[in-house]
């Protein structure tokens, strides 16, 4: 692996970093912060592990067909440079996409939860925090989604 790949690779790596959001329960958006929230109170009744998908950006992509592009077109010389080019860009824009979904990929919780008035209801959350069925818990509504809380 040359160095240009290398170093595009580790550019792709940082700015996808930066753009991964949060589905945390513990983790709040700037337009959260001081509004009014509505407290619900139940029970867990069972946790599963799942996987929150990965963003899927033009950022990816068009920085990994940047990369391949670049390393593509050090293949050869007059019309093989284009081709490199070409082909280096359209194989690093996949690559890219790819990477960045897995990059930012996250393990996140199932939560069924048993209200107090009866009705069962189940949450996706980053799984920062652990529950297990029996758990008292608080659902946290914000009008942007439901989090679940000890």
């Amino acid at each position: 692996m040359n160095k240009t790949t290398l170093i595009g690779i580790m550019l792709l790596s940082l700015i996808l970093g930066a753009c991964a959001s949060s589905n945390s329960g513990g983790v709040y958006s700037r337009e959260e912060a001081r509004k009014v929230q509505t407290v619900r109170m139940g029970v867990v009744e069972s946790v599963r592990s799942v996987k929150l998908e990965g963003t899927k950006t033009p950022i990816g992509t068009v920085a990994g067909a940047a990369v391949g592009g670049v390393a593509g077109n050090s293949i050869g010389k007059g019309d093989d440079n284009i081709i490199g080019a070409v082909i280096g860009a359209v194989v690093g824009g996949l690559a890219g996409a790819a990477i960045e979904e897995g990059i930012t990929r996250k393990d996140a919780f199932e939560i069924t939860v048993k209200l107090d008035n009866g009705t069962l209801i189940a949450i996706v959350q980053e799984a920062d925090e652990q529950f297990k069925a029996g758990d008292k818990v608080r659902l946290i509504d914000s009008g942007g989604g439901t989090r679940v809380s000890h």
